[in-house]
């Protein structure tokens, strides 16, 4: 057995002193068991006692153990399980505190069985996440544990965390949970199971936490062919910012006004989406999934595209008459909005003929009265008495489509005088005798000729 004896008188504070077991490889159950004695006539405690537990040679790490006054001869016990083929070493360190007295370790014996009063740990595993899970350690254990004792996780280079859970199966045999909350990657590192009871320490073998960043597209989407009602994409998602494997990709679109949003998933490298709106701009953008909880990116840049206008529903309904004078018609029709038009540029023309002077008439002129909850539109310069046909044409850029034809005749208007040229009389001895041509313009049925 090793021995270490520290005198402390005259030391100043912060002075330290080590004693190094040699490396140790541990194929089987085992325990290093030793005695320590800390005392001082003063009270005042001479130093601390430190125990390190150092794997691979690398960093040392936290204590695992320390004490700093006895007064006694006091035995402790270290169930390290630190599995071949990995080394370990034990490094026992005195740090004075200015006072005198003496810190002393006797008869360090590595014995090839089981601790008695200190649970040996069972291989630790490591643990993956994904950034912002709950990473739980499971240190299942050997042997019994009371109310008293410590239990923890301990961080190499990371922060510890506390017990959440312990689950006692019989006096041989528990587990205790260590969580690890919305880990980061500042998280990540190595952690071992670290239990203090009254008779000594029992450690573990340090295991990985590995905290893994969900995916997410550097590049937005690709646009290959746009509709009416729907959008080809190229996911263009190859290159991402955070952690692979890919195992779920999903396209999320939603109107660039609004609220609406859907979300589907796509098994391909392009994707058609469908039953979209006309003439309405869309922001897509992709996100990829690897495997665990949490696992979902948040969204990739956005494309921001517009559908094309769709040819119009229908043609305008309900066409009526509202006035009829002598030489123009006021019309009305049914309202109609977005999702008769297909488009949000439109334009609405009247279009009307009628006989004038032996020969057909064409006429059409645009109404702007499309957005009132009354539309009307009136045709002025009309000639009186007339049938006039009339309907309404909706275009957009994509198609036109009419409503019925209305046929309404002009009211009557006043006569044109009768051509004074054509007034010829005929003289008898009691009588004139007149007769004349019919006015250039009757604008109706003549009821009476007055002379």
């Amino acid at each position: 057995g090793s021995f270490m004896l520290v005198n402390t008188s005259g030391r100043f504070a912060g002075q330290k002193a080590h004693l190094l077991l040699p490396h140790l490889k541990e194929n089987d159950t085992h325990c290093i068991d030793f005695h320590y004695y800390v005392s001082s006539k003063s009270g005042s405690s001479p130093g601390t006692l430190n125990i390190y537990v150092k794997v691979n040679d690398g960093p040392i790490g936290n204590p695992v153990w320390n004490t700093s006054i006895t007064a006694t001869w006091s035995r402790a016990e270290l169930a390290i399980s630190t599995f071949w083929p990995n080394f370990y070493q034990v490094v026992f360190e005195v740090v004075t505190s200015g006072h005198p007295g003496y810190v002393a370790i006797d008869e360090v014996k590595v014995l090839g069985h089981p601790c008695t009063k200190t649970p040996h740990f069972l291989r630790l595993q490591s643990v993956e996440v994904n950034a912002g899970q709950f990473a739980t350690f499971q240190c299942t254990a050997n042997g019994g544990t009371e109310s008293g004792d410590r239990l923890w996780l301990q961080g190499i280079y990371v922060r510890d965390a506390p017990l959440k859970d312990i689950k006692v199966f019989n006096f041989r045999r528990f587990v205790a949970l260590f969580s690890v909350v919305n880990a980061t990657k500042r998280d990540a590192g190595n952690y071992r199971c670290m239990i203090r009871t009254e008779g000594g320490v029992g450690v573990s073998n340090y295991a990985e936490l590995i905290v893994k960043e969900p995916p997410v597209p550097i590049a937005p989407p690709q646009l290959s062919s746009v509709g009416a009602t729907y959008l080809w994409i190229q996911l263009n998602a190859n290159s991402i910012n955070g952690d692979g494997p890919i195992i779920q990709r999903e396209v999320e679109y939603r109107t660039s006004s609004g609220s609406w949003y859907d979300i589907q998933p796509v098994d391909s490298t392009s994707y058609k989406i469908g039953h979209l709106d006309p003439d309405t701009e869309y922001e897509i953008s992709v996100l990829l999934t690897r495997p665990g909880e949490g696992g979902t990116g948040s969204p990739g840049p956005a494309l921001k595209t517009r559908t094309k206008c769709a040819d119009p529903m229908r043609g305008p309904r309900k066409l009526e008459v509202v006035e009829i004078k002598s030489r123009q018609i006021t019309i009305c029709w049914e309202p109609f909005g977005y999702n008769v038009t297909r488009c949000h540029r439109y334009n609405l023309t009247v279009h009307y003929r009628y006989q004038a002077g032996g020969q057909e008439q064409v006429r059409e002129e645009v109404s702007w009265d499309t957005e009132s909850s009354h539309p009307q539109h009136t045709i002025t310069n009309l000639s009186p008495y007339t049938n006039v046909s009339i309907k309404l044409v909706l275009m957009n850029p994509e198609g036109r489509k009419e409503s019925q034809e209305l046929v309404v005749q002009t009211d009557e208007d006043v006569p044109s005088a009768v051509p004074l040229e054509s007034i010829q009389g005929s003289t008898f001895e009691e009588k004139i005798f007149l007769q004349w041509r019919e006015p250039a313009q009757t604008y109706g049925v003549i009821t009476l000729y007055e002379v």
